[in-house]
């Protein structure tokens, strides 16, 4: 893992970076931009609950005081009384391709069987996003499924891969 990398809460002064992020198709990457939207709902969000809700919650991903990005995650219900976590992360475009996403979904990971009564995390990725893929393999997620014309991006129907990690497959420190 990256030393010096971390989780951390959202602060007030990462919201103005986090709306430039999703107003800039080139900060937010290719595979996560969907298009034009309203940022109002995240400050909202962030008044109300600071970003961590069972229906969305964000944390900052932090290396040494510089912060490299966000992961995000929602709960999907898979019965009637249990649920999964799925999660995404954004980096900024200076700290891709540096190993960080998969230091990082691997603390995210450990967070959330530390702090979450789950056994299932999954990850969905652009069918042709293969650094993404890379990075979830190497921190030990499990390729589970192709899920045929998925999302919607850049005009067209795509598919995605579904990506999986129990609570027994996390790896030993």
């Amino acid at each position: 893992m990256t030393e010096g990398l971390c989780l951390r809460p959202v602060s007030e002064p990462d919201l103005d970076a986090l709306e430039e992020m999703f107003a800039d198709a080139d900060a937010i990457g290719e595979f996560n931009w969907g298009g034009f939207t309203s940022s109002s709902g995240t400050r909202q969000r962030y008044a109300e609950n600071r970003l961590l809700a069972a229906d969305k919650s964000y944390l900052m991903v932090d290396l040494d005081g510089e912060t490299l990005g966000f992961v995000s995650w929602f709960q999907v219900q898979t019965a009637n009384a249990a649920y999964c976590v799925e999660f995404g992360i954004s980096l900024w475009p200076s700290a891709r391709g540096k190993g960080h996403g998969s230091a990082t979904q691997l603390l995210l990971a450990r967070y959330l069987f530390a702090h979450a009564p789950i056994n299932r995390i999954q990850a969905v990725t652009d069918i042709e996003n293969i650094a993404e893929q890379r990075a979830l393999e190497k921190a030990g997620f499990v390729r589970e499924a192709v899920l045929a014309g998925r999302s919607f991006r850049d005009g067209a129907w795509r598919d995605e891969v579904l990506y999986r990690m129990l609570r027994s497959e996390l790896p030993v420190s």
